[in-house]
């Protein structure tokens, strides 16, 4: 249980210093990372790591009342106190862990794309008050078999809503980190696409909106990379960086299985990966060498997070 110490408010900072200042926060060499993480709703428990990996346990997602079938996430009571105590810890950047993603099968709703949005939107104004960048992550997930041609569509949608919100909500845009899902097809769609064609449907949206890093959404390991590689050759005024979980971890973890005598043979794989999307933030990964394992999709049909 955090103590009652923990709990005081932290100095908050004024917007102006995550975009200007030579000891913004933005520019800090070595920074820290708050996660706001849905287990029970009656707990609190405040764990640092060497690298202040912070976790916040509140109630995650529900279900949403009105729509088809769609959740929300709750955790927004309380989120004001709790980010002062973790920036107080040294936290400087926050992670809506379980954010309310859209379903494109489930329609998506109106009102599930509103409050997604104003969910997000909610929290990273907290963050932001709170001294913290929010990692803002609309996804789109890949359950469907629809075409990209209907992801572009939804996820202009989306990201309509989420920005309108954001400046509703006096979000200052240089002070966030958008993270939001590739436009891609359905994982069950019988129309696959291009990395080039992932890359002009995602960078046309993005022309639209604002410079992000990507999380993978259940793409294989190469997918990931070829796609954000693709991104990264085309002319853009942005740097596309990723924000990789299971396209980042997941031959490291099967190679190293739990195993002790494994654990070179996992750190070498993970090297492989994290190099091979350095070299795809520069437009340079060819995807030669690659492991047949690498080369799986992990999409799993109705994720729950």
């Amino acid at each position: 249980m955090a103590s009652a110490s923990l709990l005081k408010p932290a100095p908050v900072l004024d917007k102006s210093e995550f975009v200007k200042g030579g000891q913004s926060i933005l520019r800090q060499p070595s920074v820290s990372v708050v996660r706001f993480q849905p287990v029970s709703p009656s707990s609190l428990t405040v764990r640092a790591s060497s690298y202040a990996d912070e976790l916040v346990k509140t109630a995650g997602l529900v279900p949403l009342a009105g729509s088809n079938n769609e959740s929300w996430c709750q955790g927004l009571d309380g989120l004001a106190s709790r980010s002062a105590a973790y920036y107080q810890q040294g936290a400087r950047f926050a992670k809506w862990q379980v954010r309310t993603v859209v379903s494109i099968p489930n329609g998506p709703s109106a009102l599930a794309v509103k409050e997604a949005a104003w969910g997000l939107a909610r929290y990273a104004a907290i963050s932001q008050d709170n001294g913290l960048v929010p990692i803002v992550e609309p996804e789109i997930l890949l359950d469907g078999d629809h075409g990209i041609d209907r992801t572009f569509e939804v996820a202009r949608k989306v990201w309509a809503e989420v920005f309108f919100y954001l400046a509703e909500n006096n979000v200052t845009f240089e002070g966030i980190l958008l993270k939001p899902s590739m436009v891609t097809p359905g994982a069950e769609s019988k129309d696959r696409a291009t990395p080039q064609q992932v890359a002009d449907y995602t960078l046309g949206l993005l022309r639209q909106r604002i410079p992000p890093a990507f999380l993978s959404g259940g793409q294989s390991e190469v997918e990931a990379t070829l796609n954000l590689n693709a991104m990264n050759q085309a002319p853009n005024p942005w740097h596309i960086s990723f924000s990789y979980a299971r396209a980042l971890q997941n031959t490291c973890l099967k190679t190293w299985g739990g195993r002790p005598e494994n654990v070179k043979a996992a750190q070498d794989a993970l090297l492989v990966r994290a190099k091979a999307n350095s070299l795809a933030q520069l437009g340079k990964y060819t995807g030669e060498g690659e492991s047949d394992e690498a080369k799986k999709g992990m999409f799993v049909k109705g994720y729950v997070y």
